[in-house]
């Protein structure tokens, strides 16, 4: 092997994080960040985050997922409730989500419990996607097994043809996932491979004990 992936090496020397400056609320931590990632430019999707479960295999798996709105409820993404993701979801709502913006040299990570959103949210957000959005959501069997891309278009013309002149109504098994945060953790690179780490854990809905942790 030629490549020698122990040679790559960067420093990391864009910022630090301190007790100090740490906001005493995880959320408004987040809201601040993403704010400066943003600000930074660089990041195509600022909001494209990984969500790590528990696959009915028993395996962990990751994907990235567009983050979509988040408050004090929690984070609030979009998929379909049959897929591999969402059979995982409801098997195990115990997830991992996580952020990665090179730009900042910063990583968040969130445990958390998921479940499905109120259904007139997810028909808010249904209705607000682009017509194209709104029929791949009724295209897509996702993580079906297809014979070929053929399929899929197919499926797709008839269905535009079909609803060129009413209203297309969200899918029962497509619609919005919050995660409840348990814990948050923050990380700033630094140095020396020597990063700022600060945890979260909640002690209950408003009250969080926060610590720092060694790199």
């Amino acid at each position: 092997m030629d490549d020698k992936l122990f040679d790559y090496r960067k420093s990391y020397e864009k910022g630090e994080l301190t007790r100090e400056t740490l906001d005493e609320n995880p959320f408004q931590q987040f809201r601040k960040w993403f704010y400066d990632v943003e600000k930074a430019g660089g990041v195509d999707e600022a909001n494209a985050m990984t969500i790590s479960a528990i696959g009915e295999d028993g395996f962990p798996k990751s994907r990235v997922v567009l983050l979509k709105s988040y408050d004090e409820n929690g984070f609030v993404f979009f998929t379909n409730y049959e897929s591999e993701k969402g059979k995982a979801i409801a098997n195990n709502p115990k997830v991992c989500l996580s952020f990665f913006w090179p730009n900042t040299e910063r990583q968040i990570i969130i445990k958390g419990n998921a479940k499905k959103l109120a259904a007139n949210l997810s028909d808010n957000y249904f209705h607000s996607r682009p017509v194209g959005s709104q029929l791949g959501a009724i295209v897509s069997n996702q993580s079906e097994e297809i014979p070929n891309r053929e399929v899929l278009e197919s499926k797709l013309k008839q269905l535009e043809e079909e609803y060129s002149n009413k209203p297309i109504e969200r899918p029962s098994h497509w619609g919005g996932i919050v995660v409840e945060p348990i814990s948050f953790e923050f990380w700033q690179g630094r140095p020396n491979r020597l990063h700022d780490r600060f945890l979260f854990t909640i002690k209950d809905k408003y009250d969080w004990e926060i610590k720092r942790l060694a790199p």
